[in-house]
């Protein structure tokens, strides 16, 4: 009752603050909604990590499944020792603002000095976020505090520049020049989207790194205990099954890390900046309706056990699945018409790209329309 009694205020906000013609979609939640209930939602920490079995013991009856620990999402915090990033660019010096960098290889691990007005420091380099096929962030310890480092590594200019978001030191010192301080609430935020097994007491020395496949079906501990013991597991729930989502929450479930409708409504999200929040974007798109399509989900695009696809042709399967092709009418299963212009590579043009500046990159739009290449950004 209290919290649909505090989601009324918030209609009544999102309306007030130019909601405008947009579908709210009211059996849905945000992110922190989903983790305070019961059961496994992403993010979700627990008190200890003592559920979870890691990849490894997923191996043996999930072979196919498995191939998800080789895609960069699995990869998305590595120690920092194990980064390609930072191994390709060991020794190399590089100037960021008013700042001089260093990054040397040790056998302990890669360090970093700093330098700035005749004065340096240097701490070594913990862990790195980030793939690094668009960017990779580094966090690091010293004195007890822990430091999001001023400069990110950008894969389209294979070089470092300031941290998005960053440029702007409280203080143009040499502290923060090593890095920025962050808290545990902040760490915590990193792990969740970066890591598995996070617990509530964040320390990315615990977790496993990477989204592996704990990180969306939940502790598997009771799971492989049921199958190792030759007990029939089927239908007792002791693992989260996805696939057994609405479409809306599905599109949540992704959103738990790349923001959901919810998510960026309540946060207010606007401008070009949004192209980076998939799952809200692609519930934006007039094609979604009132309650979505199983059909245009995050999954139905992209297999999340298997690394994306960067061939434009190949999503176009996904959309004949709603769409005719040129010579057929439209129909109950497929109700959107043919394109009248293009038989191939549909996403090109209907799902646009947009560069983001600050983050060095072109990203896809998943709000999926008709559009020109002049227009501008399509709220």
């Amino acid at each position: 009752m209290l919290r649909w009694f505090g989601l009324g205020w918030v209609l009544l906000a999102v309306l007030a603050a130019g909601a405008q013609q947009k579908s709210l979609p009211l059996e849905q939640m945000s992110t922190a909604e989903h983790v305070r209930q019961s059961g496994w939602w992403p993010t979700k920490r627990l008190p200890t990590r003592d559920g979870f079995v890691g990849p490894a013991a997923c191996q043996k009856c999930h072979a196919s499944a498995w191939e998800q620990i080789s895609t960069p999402m699995a990869h998305t915090m590595v120690a920092a020792r194990d980064s390609r990033v930072l191994a390709a660019h060991k020794g190399e010096s590089f100037t960021v603002g008013p700042y001089s960098y260093q990054l040397r290889q040790n056998p302990e691990g890669p360090t970093l000095t700093v330098t700035e007005g005749g004065q340096s420091l240097t701490a070594p380099v913990d862990w790195a976020f980030g793939f690094g096929t668009i960017g990779q962030s580094f966090l690091y310890e010293r004195d007890g505090q822990k430091l999001e480092s001023r400069f990110n590594y950008f894969g389209a200019s294979d070089g470092f520049d300031f941290t998005p978001g960053r440029s702007k030191a409280a203080e143009h010192d040499i502290a923060s020049g090593l890095g920025r301080k962050i808290s545990s609430i902040e760490v915590g935020k990193c792990l969740g989207c970066h890591a598995t097994g996070v617990t509530e007491k964040p320390d990315p020395g615990q977790v496993i790194p990477g989204i592996t496949c704990e990180a969306c079906h939940g502790p598997g501990a009771n799971h492989t205990g049921a199958m190792k013991s030759g007990l029939d597991q089927q239908g007792v729930g002791l693992i989260f099954n996805p696939k057994k989502l609405s479409p809306g929450a599905a599109n949540d479930f992704c959103g738990s890390c790349h923001r959901s409708w919810w998510d960026v409504e309540l946060n207010g999200g606007s401008g070009v900046a949004t192209v980076l929040f998939q799952p809200y974007r692609l519930q934006s798109s007039k094609c979604w309706g009132e309650k979505g399509d199983a059909r245009l989900t995050c999954v139905s695009c992209h297999d999340p056990h298997q690394a994306r696809s960067r061939d434009a042709a190949s999503y176009d399967g996904n959309c004949l699945s709603c769409h005719v092709s040129r010579a057929a009418k439209p129909d109950a299963t497929h109700p959107g018409a043919a394109c009248p212009v293009g038989t191939d590579k549909c996403i090109t043009c209907h799902m646009r790209k947009y560069e983001l500046p600050e983050m060095k990159s072109r990203f896809t739009d998943h709000k999926i329309r008709i559009s020109k290449a002049d227009e501008p950004f399509h709220e």
